[in-house]
């Protein structure tokens, strides 16, 4: 049988680039159970209520809701359970740091296939306050409006 090649999306947690403030990214393995990985390649997951939490120098993901797999009988796992990260000493360390002096959270951002691996990116964030989402949504209409009106210009058209 070939290889997996390339990168197949599962799931993707916008509402938390909406919520928080994202500061850096990782990039994780995941320890998971055969029916977990049957039921993710029907592309079933949700990483809304997902958040990382370091323990005794080991990365756990929590609340990510992988559904049962349809076909599993008796060896089926348990949906919300808690899952090992796969990451480096220095980036556990990193991430752990960071999370205790400045206050951040480590929420997931996205889960995906790489070369048939379940992988999930996980990112150090800051909450937003409801004006800083204003803001952002401000200043992304400014930049489209902006770049609308360049393009036209160099077209030939005028307001």
């Amino acid at each position: 049988m070939p290889k997996e090649q390339g990168q197949k999306m599962i799931a993707q947690n916008k509402k938390a680039r909406h919520d928080f403030a994202i500061e850096d990214t990782f990039e994780a393995g995941l320890v998971l159970q055969g029916t977990e990985v049957k039921s993710l390649r029907q592309g079933r997951a949700s990483l809304v209520d997902g958040f990382v939490d370091i323990d005794r120098g080991e990365a756990w993901l929590h609340g990510v809701h992988i559904p049962e797999y349809s076909q599993g009988t008796w060896t089926n796992h348990s949906a919300r359970r808690k899952r090992k990260l796969l990451l480096h000493r220095m980036e556990i360390d990193k991430i752990e740091r960071r999370v205790s002096e400045k206050g951040l959270t480590v929420v997931p951002l996205a889960l995906y296939f790489k070369d048939g691996r379940a992988k999930i990116e996980i990112g150090l964030a800051k909450g937003k306050k409801s004006w800083d989402k204003r803001n952002a949504i401000a200043e992304r209409t400014a930049d489209r409006e902006k770049e609308q009106a360049v393009g036209r210009f160099l077209k030939g058209m005028r307001d």
